[in-house]
């Protein structure tokens, strides 16, 4: 009976050491799960720049330009720059970028340029711009 009690609360136990380090204890998800580009690590001693916060109110075009700029120093890593990319988020643009499914993104295809993730995201976002400062922005740039 003792015996069978310690196997149970042993079961407990690991069931919450798991989710306090990143098991499937909170909703069923897992770092992987939460995490853009979990296995690209920082070169060491890279401190990322502090980057121009883009809200969805800006144009999408020059904070991708501003975004890419601040890159000096990090290579040519394209996983990187797609890890930083979130960095560079706020408001209802960070909420929008953190509803969509990076597992989505692999099936891009596996050779797209950081370039062509900034096009596809530029799109994505134009999506959800409201239809007056979709035209007053095309023409600015036109």
């Amino acid at each position: 009976m003792l015996i069978k009690n310690i196997g149970e609360e042993l079961k407990k136990l690991t069931g919450r050491i798991q989710s306090v380090e990143g098991g499937k204890g909170i909703g069923g998800l897992n770092y992987e799960d939460l995490c853009i580009q979990p296995d690209v690590e920082l070169p060491e001693g890279y401190k990322p720049p502090k980057f121009e916060m883009f809200d969805r109110t800006g144009v999408p075009k020059v904070h991708l330009r501003t975004y890419c700029d601040k890159l000096v120093g990090v290579g040519k890593d394209e996983r990187i720059h797609m890890k930083l990319f979130i960095r560079s988020l706020t408001r209802d643009a960070l909420s929008w970028y953190i509803g969509q499914n990076p597992k989505k993104w692999v099936n891009w295809k596996p050779t797209k340029t950081f370039r062509e993730y900034a096009t596809r995201w530029r799109s994505e976002a134009a999506k959800v711009r409201p239809a007056l400062e979709e035209e007053q922005m095309n023409k600015f740039f036109i």
